[in-house]
């Protein structure tokens, strides 16, 4: 769902995030990659469609999932579990998952928590894509 965008911010809208703090697209590149673009926060309150969306990307077996989180305008330690448990669920199914454009938020949560050292991170969805063949 797209909002419309608060023109005294100048934001464009698709980059304005829903009521629900969070807004979640996935775009299948081909049969076996996909892309799940996150936008908004990433916290406790709001990170059950992004939840929804990676746990159905593998269990349909899609082979490399791109978490594009360019958007993420803030992500705390619920959505730092999310992303380390999408991540071991993918590789248990045999599904790569990458990070792409980490927003600084979400980039600093990682370099604090260690966690930048188990995630394959790039600087965008394309370079990810390209790694993820």
């Amino acid at each position: 769902m797209t909002m419309p965008a608060n023109e005294s911010e100048g934001t464009p809208d698709t980059a304005v995030p829903p009521p629900t703090g969070l807004a979640v697209s996935v775009r299948n590149t081909d049969g076996s990659t996909a892309i799940c673009t996150l936008a908004g926060d990433l916290d406790m309150e709001t990170l059950a469609p992004a939840k929804q969306a990676l746990d159905e990307l593998v269990a349909a077996g899609v082979r490399t999932i791109v978490v594009d989180l360019g958007q993420v305008a803030f992500c705390d330690s619920s959505g730092l579990n999310l992303l380390l448990q999408a991540r071991m669920s993918a590789e248990a199914r045999g599904t790569r998952l990458l990070l792409a454009a980490c927003a600084p938020s979400v980039q600093r949560v990682l370099e604090l928590t260690g966690a930048d050292a188990v995630f394959s991170l790039h600087p965008d969805a394309a370079t990810a894509l390209a790694a993820g063949r």
